[in-house]
């Protein structure tokens, strides 16, 4: 239907400028998109017109407008109202902290945190920044990512934090592959002696890489991780299916 394929252009102008924080030119955009200029100067128009773009200089190109912002401000809260009953339920069955994190940077953020029933439990600050090659959150979104992501995400050395940490580039690949198979990454005392953690990561549907993870004192991590495991991968289906997706 000609309205759907208008649609489907518009959103890939869009997609085009993203991570574009200097705008592109119409042709360059008609490049990266497969239209012709022209095609590219009426949806941009209509895209202008409504501040889904602006321009990104007096002189030429566009970059991404601030409509864009106020919806994904929208978005952001009813994620946060969908997502937080389920990490609430998840907390409460299994006795742990649960935490929800984003990939931001090299870094994975935490934005919501439930804290656990056990008198002995993980429990770290919302906001607080986290490295990727170490964490089971961090783990779970270098899962989502494309190798070539990957490799730049993880760039340089990787710093051991404890005895355990996987500073063996082979080794960490090895480990994310396998959370892409089973859905799950373990950190087994990694980061911080003393706490491990189970990890699951999905996309949201802004196309954010989103992590959902319980951290648990290494003492009782054994004998309950596969449980916890498998309470992880529900948790995570039900927060896809209430944000509209349908997890294989």
């Amino acid at each position: 239907m000609p309205s759907i394929q208008v649609i489907s252009r518009a959103i890939s102008v869009l997609r085009a400028l993203e991570g574009e924080p200097q705008g592109l030119s119409l042709g360059q955009i008609g490049e990266r998109v497969g239209l012709a200029r022209s095609t590219v100067q009426r949806i941009v128009e209509a895209l202008r017109d409504e501040q889904f773009v602006i321009a990104a200089s007096p002189t030429s190109g566009v970059r991404l407008g601030p409509a864009l912002i106020r919806l994904a401000a929208s978005a952001s809260v009813e994620f946060d109202r969908i997502t937080r009953p389920i990490l609430g339920t998840l907390s409460q069955v299994t006795g742990e902290t649960v935490d929800l994190s984003v990939l931001k940077g090299n870094a994975a953020i935490f934005t919501d945190q439930i804290q656990g029933s056990h008198r002995l439990r993980a429990v770290s600050a919302i906001g607080e920044s986290f490295p990727l090659h170490c964490t089971a959150n961090g783990k779970a979104l270098l899962s989502l990512m494309p190798a070539d992501k990957v490799a730049q995400l993880l760039r340089g050395p990787l710093p051991r934090l404890t005895p355990k940490t996987i500073i063996h580039r082979a080794a960490l690949l090895k480990s994310i592959e396998a959370c892409r198979r089973t859905g799950i990454a373990i950190d087994n005392e990694e980061h911080t002696e003393g706490i491990s953690a189970l990890g699951t990561g999905f996309l949201d549907p802004m196309g954010r890489a989103i992590a959902l993870s319980i951290p648990v004192p290494t003492a009782r991590f054994a004998r309950a991780r596969q449980a916890l495991a498998t309470q992880l991968l529900a948790a995570r289906a039900r927060i896809r299916v209430a944000l509209g997706d349908a997890p294989s």
